[in-house]
């Protein structure tokens, strides 16, 4: 079987899906499923426009998310690739689709699941391809385009059951609406660690105390941070954590976290660079500090690490729904200032109570299907008659 994934770098959420549909095909357990798989950056590949836009969504993330309001809601009102007609570079995706031949096309973008998918039966043949998304988003309610659900598509995965029953109330019908569980990479699926290894793993990779709270601050896809403002806090705080700083493949952010943790010798802190082993360093780490994406969240909630959800200037409306999802779960830490930021983990400092407490919320929120479930579905729709 041979398939297409769309995607774009609208954040980082959409192409870790897109790998992660990639990786599990080419995983060895699911080698008897005999998939092929290619990527595709659409919008950006296609159209001048669109990588514009694209690129304004990107900086938009990094220096305003409140700005965010506007342009989510411009783009649900101008709903730029709804139609085959409208969709820019149509010569580009007709040679994309010719050499690819797909017998599936899954989308992973808002953006890309009804003029694309069209156009895709148009040059194709509707008998020959099948269009479905994978939806990634947790709950349902403004901050959820209307873009994600296609009812006239082949079926919609949605990450968890809220995913879905919003999507139903967009029109997706029962019998192609599925629960489909996390698409994260095959190493979030590896074995868990016990607590001896959790402890060996901490001093030998870490350098750190493992009886002590080890507090992570993430990192965006492009490698945004707020890592000296939060560090700043927290030594004006009289809590003590340590810090693991996550710097992505910025030297300049690892170099300034570096001195800043030289500077300040009372709050140890460990910056690293671009890092693999995040289901391993999120089961080690008694919580981590985030966007409100859902890329990080699915990680903690399959980790079992509880999540601080970092609200500096402002949250956008597809993080609102990750908020959402986890305080209708029980899970509620948004930090709008960094001062708030020691006040919000001190509890979990405090009492190991509370904190296991927490982990054992997270765990709970683990969804109960794997990622093979969703190839293998996919293998059997494109063997259904056309």
């Amino acid at each position: 079987m041979k398939l297409l994934v769309l995607t774009s770098s609208t954040g980082g959420g959409h192409d870790m899906r897109a790998r992660s549909i990639k990786a599990w095909a080419e995983h060895a357990s699911a080698a008897e499923q005999g998939i092929e798989v290619e990527v595709f950056q659409t919008l950006e590949s296609l159209d001048g426009l669109y990588k514009f836009g694209v690129e304004t969504y990107n900086w938009i993330q990094l220096h305003c998310p409140w700005l965010h309001h506007a342009y989510f809601n411009f783009l649900e009102i101008a709903s730029m690739h709804r139609k085959s007609s409208a969709i820019k570079g149509r010569e580009r995706f007709a040679e994309v689709l010719n050499r690819v031949k797909p017998d599936i096309i899954v989308s992973t973008h808002a953006h890309l699941n009804h003029g694309f998918f069209a156009l895709a039966k148009e040059i194709l043949g509707a008998d020959k391809v099948k269009c479905v998304t994978y939806c990634g988003e947790l709950f349902g309610g403004y901050g959820f385009s209307k873009h994600w659900v296609n009812p006239e598509s082949d079926g919609f995965f949605g990450a968890v059951q809220e995913t879905c029953d919003w999507a139903k109330e967009l029109g997706m019908a029962d019998a192609r609406n599925h629960v489909g569980g996390f698409m994260l990479n095959p190493g979030f699926w590896d074995r868990s660690l016990s607590e001896d290894e959790k402890r060996e793993w901490i001093i030998s990779k870490l350098g750190l105390d493992p009886d002590k709270f080890i507090l992570v601050l993430a990192t965006g896809a492009n490698s945004a941070n707020n890592h000296l403002v939060l560090l700043e806090a927290l030594a004006k705080s009289r809590v003590r954590p340590q810090i693991v700083a996550l710097c992505g493949r910025s030297q300049e952010a690892f170099s300034a976290v570096e001195n800043w943790g030289k500077a300040h010798p009372e709050l140890p802190v460990k910056p690293l660079p671009y890092f693999t082993e995040m289901f391993n360093l999120l089961q080690c780490s008694s919580a981590v500090v985030a966007r409100p994406g859902t890329g990080t969240t699915s990680e903690s909630i399959l980790a079992g690490c509880p999540i601080i959800f970092n609200g500096l200037g402002g949250i956008m409306p597809q993080e609102w729904i990750t908020v959402k999802f986890m305080r209708s779960h029980g899970v509620d830490f948004v930090m709008n200032r960094p001062s708030q930021l020691s006040g919000l983990i001190k509890p979990l400092v405090d009492n190991r109570k509370t904190l296991a407490e927490t982990r054992a919320k997270m765990v709970l929120l683990r969804p109960q299907q794997h990622p093979l479930d969703i190839l293998r579905k996919l293998v059997s729709l494109s063997q259904e008659s056309r």
